[in-house]
């Protein structure tokens, strides 16, 4: 929710962009589409943001609220993305397909979530889906807008519209490797963690009993002197 705001006035307020203003009456135009598009990316997902502190807080919101509205936003990112590279280069179109493939699937993983609350396995997929998401808009920029003057891309060639597709399968394989890295040392760190107080609780176990015990003993000697 914090990060809404300053991307929308980024959008509208750089150099070259619309300055809040829609639609040009003197050119008969609409003004930086493009922008305004971006801008209403981040209004929902500055919503989802709103649904997650109402879920956070003691107010009572309904369950799954934050879900529901984190998967409106990415509905709506891939919603406007679908129409955003329309009369634009094959190659253009095809990185921008793809990167619906990882919003879309991430909306429908968040959605399930609303009814099935908790469930490890469609947490992990929308996590590496994000992540999906994340690295696919760096391999977009690399492809359109090469770094460093390097050579461009031919947009019209077929086989760089299938090393593309490759390289999608690759940027999810990465993904994967990255949740179950992740997942592994969560799962190493829960587990020593989990040894180490039983280990404790056995102690003070063994120290209680043994409190007990001398406690009994002293007990039996006073009523014998007696």
């Amino acid at each position: 929710a914090a990060f809404s705001p300053p991307g929308i006035m980024a959008e509208q307020f750089v150099p070259d962009g619309p300055h809040a203003r829609l639609y040009n009456r003197e050119d008969h135009a609409w003004v930086k589409l493009m922008n305004w598009q971006h801008s209403t990316m981040y209004l929902f997902y500055g919503v989802s943001g709103i649904a997650d502190l109402l879920t956070a807080s003691p107010l009572p919101a309904p369950p799954g609220l934050d879900r529901l509205a984190l998967s409106l936003a990415l509905f709506v990112e891939g919603f406007l993305f679908y129409f955003h590279v329309h009369s634009r280069t094959p190659l253009d179109v095809h990185v921008h397909s793809l990167l619906l493939v990882a919003v879309f699937g991430g909306a429908a993983s968040t959605f399930l979530e609303v009814f099935l609350r908790d469930s490890p396995v469609l947490q992990l997929f929308r996590a590496s889906l994000a992540i999906l998401q994340g690295t696919w808009f760096w391999q977009i920029g690399f492809v359109l807008y090469p770094p460093g003057g390097g050579e461009q891309w031919d947009e019209k060639d077929h086989n760089n519209i299938m090393f593309i597709t490759m390289c999608y399968c690759w940027h999810y394989a990465a993904a994967l490797l990255v949740i179950a890295g992740n997942y592994t040392a969560v799962w190493c760190c829960v587990r020593r963690r989990a040894a180490r107080e039983g280990e404790d609780m056995e102690i003070r176990l063994l120290k209680t009993s043994s409190s007990d015990t001398s406690s009994h003993k002293a007990l039996l000697q006073e009523s014998e002197e007696e």
